[in-house]
């Protein structure tokens, strides 16, 4: 049974697919918010680890990752509880508004409409309508009866060509009786720098600070932030405090935290910290070896093909790590994963020695993209739960395995339901996959369709 507070003021930004401008728009607004004293909670819709760092740069406050497919509900409503305290709450959409999978996960089919038809927060459309005019209009009206749980509050013009091409625009949302938050001209488009895994991270970005003030500037200058500020959910927002909690790897847990291994979930370092376990960072890129007293290890996923050659000479990291798994557990998810292996072959096709725990080859020299969500099964008791208990997470990586042999770690199904090839390592206290984990859950807590995985 939900339980409901106060309606916080707020909306989601969203578009109707990739590339509209979400994620400028809304480091604008979170930037331009804060400025103005507002305390704005942030939060990121699906599986993506980069976006809420440069949320959480713009406004000062943690952004948290919400996923109907991967997540419990339970803990997308832990995960609401942190708007408590804020004045506003800002999300950004993944993808399309209604993009998602085939078939539903714990209980929606990953779509960021569903969070927002959970939270009733009403959603500001971002179109970039470079190439059309009242045409726009027509594609929003399609939007608004879409989902009848999901309310269309009004759009914000991106990619605006001149003035009379936004009077043409305006025209045809008048027409159909639809907001317009505000048109922002395509000359004063601001880039933010990618790769091949999406936006370069906020930590390596020097300029971020003068960006994200130039996209409050405009943000202030284009949008009709009075109004943007009085929406609010059409129905009350839920603040349940239900039990949402992941069982941490250890009581001390040796964290690896730099630019080479950045993608920790921050819902997962929220819940290990409420559990009373104790996070301790250190850097491979710095030459660190993890806390000895640490009950474990986690190598998370980041860049380590940018910086192969690097942590290939940095022996008191190797030494450390190597010395720390034959007492205790270490684990390593995607770039993690493959700085447990024997090596990893860069872009330029040479090879790197890498920690060898585990018999694992992997190349960057012909890239090959691996995306999709994952549920997937336990074979083996490790740090991340029992034989038999249900992990779910994604994967997205362009490495090519050239060699992984050994003890499987983890037997898994696609968002389609179809069975992937059972994956991950496990050799002695070592263990790694290409899975980020989001949530987890006993077998006795699955759906009611059976789950079919491959051994």
């Amino acid at each position: 049974m939900f339980s409901f507070l106060s309606k916080p003021h707020g909306f989601m930004i969203a578009g109707p697919r990739s590339g509209s401008g979400k994620t400028a728009v809304t480091l604008g607004l979170l930037r331009a918010l804060r400025r103005r004293g507002l305390t704005v909670q942030p939060y990121k819709c699906g599986p993506d680890y980069i976006d809420p760092a440069f949320h959480a740069a713009a406004c000062g406050r943690q952004s948290y990752n919400l996923d109907s497919w991967a997540m419990r509900k339970e803990t997308v409503l832990s995960l609401l509880i942190e708007a408590e305290g804020s004045d506003f709450v800002l999300m950004e959409a993944l993808m399309g508004l209604f993009d998602g999978v085939a078939e539903p996960g714990q209980w929606g089919n990953g779509a960021s409409a569903d969070i927002a038809a959970l939270t009733g927060l009403p959603v500001v459309l971002v179109m970039d309508i470079a190439g059309q005019s009242q045409t726009a209009a027509a594609a929003a009206r399609g939007f608004k009866g879409f989902r009848a749980d999901v309310e269309i509050a009004g759009v914000i013009l991106n990619r605006v060509a001149s003035p009379r091409h936004e009077r043409l625009a305006r025209a045809g949302f008048e027409q159909i009786g639809m907001r317009v938050f505000g048109a922002i001209p395509r000359k004063e488009a601001i880039a933010l720098p990618e790769r091949h895994l999406g936006l370069v991270q906020a930590g390596e970005f020097s300029g971020l600070p003068a960006c994200l003030d130039a996209l409050a500037g405009l943000a202030e200058a284009h949008l009709d932030i009075e109004g943007l500020l009085q929406l609010r959910p059409h129905r009350p927002f839920p603040r349940e405090k239900a039990d949402g909690s992941l069982s941490p790897p250890g009581q001390r847990i040796a964290l690896a935290q730099d630019t080479a291994f950045s993608f920790a979930y921050p819902h997962l370092l929220r819940s290990w910290r409420q559990a009373g376990a104790e996070i301790l960072p250190f850097s491979p890129l710095a030459d660190e070896g993890p806390d000895t007293s640490a009950d474990a290890v986690w190598l998370p996923g980041g860049y380590p093909e940018l910086h192969a050659g690097t942590l290939a000479s940095n022996a008191n990291f190797l030494a450390g790590v190597r010395s720390f798994a034959a007492k205790a557990p270490v684990h390593g998810e995607c770039g993690g994963y493959m700085v447990l292996g024997d090596g990893l072959i860069d872009a330029k096709g040479e090879r790197h020695a890498m920690l060898g725990l585990l018999r694992l080859e992997t190349s960057f020299a012909a890239r090959k993209l691996h995306l999709g969500y994952r549920k997937a099964q336990l074979l083996t008791g490790c740090v991340l739960g029992c034989p038999g208990e249900i992990v779910s997470g994604h994967e997205f990586h362009y490495s090519v395995i050239l060699a992984e042999e050994g003890e499987k770690l983890l037997s898994a199904a696609g968002a389609d339901g179809h069975p992937v090839p059972a994956f991950g390592l496990r050799r002695g206290n070592a263990t790694g996959s290409f899975l980020h984990m989001v949530d987890k859950w006993g077998p006795d807590r699955l759906s009611s369709q059976p789950l079919t995985l491959s051994v």
